[in-house]
């Protein structure tokens, strides 16, 4: 019999893991937003339980952004000066204001966050819909121009760092995915979850 136990755990201790990390997430703003990291994975849970989703999108919606947290902080932080960001509190009129750099989120939060998951032993589909939201936001960006105009500023820069919005044969090739609908609504779930003072069940919930 192969020996799993570096890749595979009890489901008690990857419970106790991401957990832990989420409930970190309480004392972490939520990137340009005035919530907390937990609080937007919380809200993105609720949604996709409020859609009826079936219990892995839910635990998807619910640990989408882990990336943020399962890798140190230092590592590849996507940075902009604080003048990119309308929505700063800082006072523009402030010299430093504009030399100040800011991180919105963690480079490749979604790989590294599927990545994690999956070494911890979470099913393939859950994995594939963490790793999705990013690559979800790049198509919606190319198909809806709207949809670009209602992102954050936040989401607006970050999306500069993850390859912009994807070329027609990228729209096709993602539209051909079998999670596509997943995929897309798992995002639009993550561009909701924004809302201040939205009462939600806590993690034991899940």
């Amino acid at each position: 019999m192969t020996d799993n136990s570096n890749t595979i755990f009890s489901a008690a201790h990857r419970v106790d893991v991401v957990f832990d990390f989420l409930q970190r997430g309480s004392n972490t703003g939520y990137i340009g937003e005035k919530i907390s990291q937990l609080e937007h994975a919380l809200q993105a849970a609720l949604f996709a339980t409020q859609s009826k989703a079936d219990n892995e999108t839910v635990l998807a919606a619910l640990l989408h952004d882990i990336g943020q947290f399962c890798s140190p902080p230092e590592l590849n932080q996507m940075l902009v000066d604080s003048s990119d960001l309308k929505d700063d509190e800082e006072d523009p009129e402030d010299d430093s204001f504009a030399k100040k750099q800011v991180s919105v989120g963690v480079m490749g939060h979604e790989k590294l966050g599927a990545s994690y998951l999956k070494r911890l032993g979470f099913s393939q589909k859950i994995c594939d819909l963490v790793e999705s939201h990013v690559v979800a936001k790049r198509y919606l960006t190319a198909v809806d121009p709207d949809y670009y105009a209602a992102l954050s500023d936040a989401s607006k820069q970050s999306l500069k760092f993850q390859g912009g919005p994807f070329s027609e044969e990228e729209v096709q090739a993602f539209e051909s995915d079998p999670l596509f609908q997943q995929k897309v609504q798992l995002r639009k779930w993550d561009d909701a979850s924004k809302v201040v003072g939205l009462e939600t069940p806590g993690l034991d919930a899940y």
